[in-house]
């Protein structure tokens, strides 16, 4: 398969991109949009500015109506749907704003989900020495969830709880990029500076790129870069005027 010419350093790149739901108006119209290869980036809107789609259109969950979606030097629009998803597994950590664990499995279980699904994963928990289980269980106490719920099924769980194991999920496995949507939302002050320090820790670890969407502005402070998507967004524009 042919691989787009993306500029060297860029762990994503956006060029021309239009998305729209069907009988609708384009809500996203984004001429472009680079993020840096390791970069931190802020993502903030009010709602309707098109945020959570844009996340599902880098992550390969939609596909835009024109334009390139260049992640990690893959170019989404050349892959199949079945390679998207297997990109999608090997590549990009999601966490959710609704979290999306399957609620009868343990804690433990949720956070192994992502490995399960990809044997790339396992190799690089491999290569650092390590395993699937006690990496699963490294990131839960990091992520302040005691050893003895890590039985527990998901829907025992607070939900701040289980927006921890959600974060735990994606982080597992080095992917390259992490996209998190809103997912301090339901932790406390003191539960937001820690999981912040565990998830821009574990991205300079693992060398990977942080797309961050939140509308607390007061978190801003810990990235590299702040992006307005409203002013960015050509199609929130003329929604707002």
């Amino acid at each position: 398969m042919e691989r787009v010419a993306t500029t060297p350093g860029r762990a994503l790149e956006l060029r021309g991109l239009r998305f729209a739901w069907p009988g609708q108006a384009p809500c996203i119209d984004i001429p472009g949009f680079p993020v840096a290869a390791g970069e931190r980036c802020f993502l903030h809107g009010p709602s309707g500015s098109g945020k959570t789609t844009l996340l599902s259109i880098v992550g390969g969950v939609l596909s835009p109506r024109e334009g390139r979606v260049c992640v990690l030097g893959e170019d989404l629009a050349q892959l199949s749907a079945r390679a998207r998803d297997r990109f999608r597994a090997d590549h990009i950590g999601f966490v959710f704003q609704l979290f999306n664990l399957i609620p009868y499995l343990s804690m433990q279980d949720n956070i192994l989900l992502a490995c399960r699904f990809s044997a790339a994963r396992r190799k690089r928990i491999a290569a650092a020495g390590s395993t699937p289980l006690a990496e699963a269980r490294r990131l839960a106490a990091r992520l302040d969830l005691p050893a003895n719920l890590l039985a527990r099924p998901a829907m025992t769980l607070s939900v701040g709880q289980q927006q921890r194991v959600a974060a735990a999920r994606a982080l597992i496995g080095r992917p390259g990029l992490i996209i998190a949507d809103e997912p301090t939302s339901a932790l406390d002050a003191d539960r937001q500076t820690r999981f912040l320090d565990l998830l821009l820790s574990e991205c300079d670890a693992a060398g990977a790129t942080l797309l961050f969407v939140s509308h607390d502005r007061r978190l801003s402070a810990h990235f590299d870069r702040v992006v307005d998507l409203s002013a960015l967004n050509q199609a929130a524009k003329e929604v707002a005027s």
